[in-house]
């Protein structure tokens, strides 16, 4: 037995032996894969026309930085973008920084598609930094995050290179390959050529912008839509405050509306955003534009619902009066329908006024329309952001003008008692001066008529009743009296 467990003994020692030494072997013959490089950090310039990101597909310079790792020297190097990506048409400049002093390398630069290839004139030595510029080279176009990899070449052998940091790229969009299709139009280059039509309406950045401002807009949208119904609520609260016949109501009712219609709503906006947090109210900017909106708006729109409703004829009360309304209901049911058509056309160029003024919303940061143009034309340093701004304003207000327009034409015409008459197959004839007009025929109105016309003609035939003697006398004398004294 114990001779029997000392052979087990020695066979696993050997088999330890022979895989120890397999390893070994293994290690001796396989590439070196330990990373002599350390990669800093890999960035790409902003492409984008009017914007601060990097667009696939398109041509941008890539920056790649390295450190040589102390004991290792590198003889070339390999940069490898993802599949679509192109270094075809590059160019690039090698920088090599041994502490502060600059080393004169050179690189023999090889390209194959994704990949390019630099050979240094002599190798890069250990802590020497490794600067990389390429211009003209494409990300792939689909875009995402995307890595630069590849290999180091060390005393002869190829260590692969860590992936550096991502680099964000932007979509190459439809919107962007009409932006492209603009750079190479020879008239655009004409128009950018003066200086007032390239820095108010430069095409390209037209376009884009469009795309970029298009949230802000849209939040533009929402604090004027969200606002405007508080705004009418107040609005209707303050009129029937003023009209009240309590002197202190209408006193608190007189000073709000003063105060509001009074200031600029500038510095309204900056109380607001800026004297609530001194007093530990906090609240989101976008809220907070809400409610300053809606504040403002309704001073100006309790004035515009208090003439309207003092413009109402008092008949309207009385007849209201005389069919057993009480002061609630005739105002429910009869004033404000007839105040609502009234300052219909008025109400909408407030909202017109509101929907412009979210503007001023910018001086304190949020982040609306005309915010993202600023932003956009501090980058772009151009204009154009503005002018595209200025269309998406109106876009709006000029279909809302429109309608004011007609409605302001429809409510004439209905005071004047020109509005529009029933038309029907039946044309009535016989007026000079005036189109004939169709109406249509009422079955129980015809019906109506024909017995009319019936119990008429009746009335007709019936005999009339004889009149006595005397009184035919007297009917024929006082003529001929007359007659006498004439």
């Amino acid at each position: 037995m114990k001779h029997t467990a000392d052979r087990q003994g020695r066979h696993v020692a050997r088999a330890f032996c022979a895989a120890l030494a397999a390893a070994l072997c293994l290690t001796a013959v396989a590439p070196a894969t330990a990373e002599a490089v350390t990669v800093n950090k890999a960035t790409a310039k902003p492409n984008e026309d009017g914007g601060s990101g990097v667009i696939g597909g398109i041509d941008t310079r890539l920056t790649w930085e390295a450190t040589v790792d102390e004991g290792e020297s590198v003889d070339a190097v390999t940069l490898t973008l993802p599949q679509d990506g192109s270094f075809d048409g590059s160019t690039s400049r090698v920088t090599v920084l041994e502490g502060l002093k600059r080393k004169d390398v050179q690189a023999d630069a090889k390209v194959d598609g994704t990949s390019l290839t630099l050979d240094f004139s002599e190798p890069v030595g250990a802590g020497d930094l490794l600067r990389v510029e390429v211009t003209n080279m494409r990300f792939p176009p689909e875009g995402g995050d995307v890595q630069v990899t590849g290999t180091a070449t060390v005393d002869g052998q190829e260590t692969d290179l860590a992936p550096s940091p991502a680099i964000a790229v932007i979509a190459n969009t439809p919107l962007q390959a009409l932006v492209n299709w603009l750079d190479e139009q020879p008239w655009v280059a004409a128009w950018n050529s003066n200086q007032f039509l390239g820095m108010f309406f430069k095409p390209q950045l037209l376009v884009t912008s469009f795309a970029s401002l298009f949230p802000g807009w849209l939040v533009c949208l929402a604090i004027v839509v969200v606002a405007y119904p508080f705004a009418i609520l107040l609005g209707l609260l303050f009129a029937f405050m003023k009209m009240a016949k309590h002197r202190v109501v209408r006193a608190v009712a007189v000073t709000y509306i003063n105060i509001l219609r009074g200031t600029p709503l500038f510095l309204q906006i900056y109380i607001m955003f800026f004297g609530l947090p001194m007093i530990g109210v906090n609240i989101d900017n976008n809220v907070l534009g809400v409610i300053v909106m809606a504040v403002n708006s309704s001073a100006y729109l309790a004035e515009i619902f208090r003439a309207g409703i003092e413009s109402i004829p008092k008949g309207q009360y009385e007849a209201a009066e005389s069919l057993g309304m009480n002061a609630r209901q005739t105002m429910v049911s009869v004033i404000l329908p007839q105040t609502v058509r009234r300052v219909l056309p008025t109400v909408t160029s407030d909202f017109i006024t509101g929907y412009k003024d979210t503007s001023l919303l910018s001086s304190v940061g949020v982040m609306e329309l005309m915010m993202f143009s600023k932003n956009l034309t501090t980058v772009t340093g151009n204009i154009t952001p503005y002018i595209a701004a200025a269309i998406y304003y109106l876009i709006v207000t000029l279909p809302l003008i429109r309608i004011v327009s007609k409605v302001e034409q429809h409510l004439a015409r209905s005071e004047s008692g020109q509005g529009p008459r029933p038309k029907g197959p039946a044309k009535a004839e016989g007026i000079e001066g005036r189109d004939a007009e169709t109406v249509d025929p009422d079955p129980a109105a015809e019906a109506v008529a024909e017995e009319s016309r019936k119990a008429f003609g009746a009335a007709r035939l019936k005999p009339r009743p004889a009149v006595p003697a005397t009184a035919r006398a007297r009917m024929g004398a006082a003529p001929r009296e007359e007659a006498q004294d004439a």
